[in-house]
C-alpha cells in the first residue's frame, strides 16, 4: 500500500491515484517521495515526473510549480502537465527552434531568462515525448 498523489493544473486534474513512489526534480535537485516521507513543501523546476506503481513506471513532462508531501498524500501543482501521447511534437519543435533562434540572435530587449525557459520547456517536452516510443504499459 501506497500513497495517495494528485497532479493539478489550472485546466485540469490531471492524475490523483494511489503510488509507491513518485520522483519529480525541485530547484534543488531531483526528490524522490516514499510513503510516510517527512512532509516538505518545495518549488518544482521544468523537467519530468516519475510515477511508479507495481512495478511500472509513468513519466510525464511538467513545468515549474510546487510539490507539497503530507503524510499520506502529495500534491503537485504545475502550470502544465502532459503525458508522452498528449505532447504535439511539431508544435514543440517549432518551439524549440523559436527558443533556439532568439537565443542565437539576442534582439534589443531579449528576456533571457524567458527565452532559455521556453527552451528548457520545449526540450523536456520533446524528451518525454520520445519515451512513448520505448514504453506501451501505462499505468492508470
Amino acid at each position: 500500500m501506497g500513497f495517495m498523489l494528485e497532479i493539478v493544473t489550472p485546466e485540469r486534474a490531471f492524475f490523483s491515484d494511489e503510488v509507491d513512489m513518485v520522483i519529480v526534480r525541485a530547484v534543488e535537485g531531483d526528490l524522490a517521495v516514499l510513503k510516510n516521507r517527512a512532509p516538505i513543501i518545495t518549488p518544482l523546476s521544468i523537467g519530468k515526473v516519475r510515477i511508479k506503481k507495481d512495478g511500472k513506471e509513468r513519466v510525464a513532462a511538467i513545468t515549474s510549480g510546487y510539490i507539497s508531501v503530507q503524510k499520506d498524500k502529495t500534491i503537485i501543482v504545475t502550470d502544465s502537465a502532459e503525458w508522452p501521447e498528449e505532447i504535439d511534437v511539431g508544435r514543440a519543435e517549432e518551439a524549440k527552434l523559436r527558443a533556439e533562434e532568439r537565443l542565437k540572435n539576442k534582439p534589443e530587449g531579449l528576456d533571457i531568462i524567458r527565452a532559455e525557459n521556453a527552451l528548457r520547456r520545449a526540450l523536456n517536452r520533446l524528451e518525454v515525448a520520445e519515451l512513448k516510443k520505448f514504453s506501451d504499459e501505462n499505468i492508470e
